[in-house]
């Protein structure tokens, strides 16, 4: 087990940013947590940690922090995170988001014209509208079930960032534009998102690589770990691009 460092960032006025850090040698890399919250994503913190710098921020909102005013949209978010590599001054940075996560994640990277992030992972993620297909917020805590969602005041502050869709109708035609490797990573049994939306999601990229996680639902960090540490550890030792989806 890692103990990650916790610091508070004061990155502009008005917005402090709480983040757990871990690890000091490799290449950086930003983890970004799904709508039940932070606590989601430790197991790749201390997974990644041995090999890597692992930054992993609370999204302004969750876990008692605050969220200002102007963080009301994935992009605000994912242009805080940005300068949040900016201010640390890092670069070939691996961006991975679960879920809410990983739409803040692509947007991170389609938005980075600064060439700070070298590769992208796609964990069950949301973010853009796919003909056919639609996010399906299950109900309760995420204990209550194996794909429990997120609990009503995290539910809140997410759709203060997604809107009530839920989705870009836009996010998908500029994904082309993203011409890093990308893993994207699913889980079979997923019911929030199906893997046929998984697959659109990747096809959409230049160089995605896209991987099924047998036996795992909406949360396959979770319910499969070494699955997706396996798959994990493939992609971000492989030399060049990932490709085919």
């Amino acid at each position: 087990m890692t103990t990650p460092l916790r610091r508070t960032i004061p990155l502009r006025p008005g917005l402090d940013l709480d983040l757990r850090e871990a690890g000091t040698g490799g290449s950086p890399v930003l983890v970004l947590h799904g709508g039940p919250g932070p606590a989601g994503v430790t197991p790749l913190i201390d997974h990644l940690a041995p090999d890597h710098r692992v930054l992993a921020p609370t999204h302004p909102g969750w876990d008692g922090t605050t969220r200002p005013d102007a963080l009301d949209s994935v992009p605000a978010l994912a242009s805080a995170y940005l300068d949040l590599l900016g201010h640390l001054g890092l670069h070939d940075v691996t961006v991975i988001g679960t879920s809410f996560g990983g739409w803040v994640a692509t947007q991170t990277a389609l938005d980075d014209r600064e060439g700070r992030i070298s590769q992208l992972v796609l964990i069950d993620a949301i973010g853009p509208v796919v003909p056919g297909q639609q996010v399906t917020v299950p109900a309760g805590p995420p204990a209550a079930a194996p794909q429990g969602g997120p609990s009503a005041r995290s539910m809140a502050v997410m759709r203060a960032y997604t809107g009530p869709a839920m989705g870009d109708a836009g996010l998908l035609p500029r994904l082309s534009t993203v011409t890093c490797p990308v893993l994207v990573l699913w889980g079979a049994d997923d019911t929030v998102v199906t893997p046929e939306f998984g697959r659109a999601y990747a096809a959409a990229f230049p160089h995605a690589r896209f991987e099924l996680i047998p036996g795992a639902g909406h949360a396959p960090v979770r319910e499969e770990p070494e699955a997706v540490f396996t798959a994990l550890d493939s992609f971000l030792t492989s030399a060049g691009p990932a490709t085919g989806h």
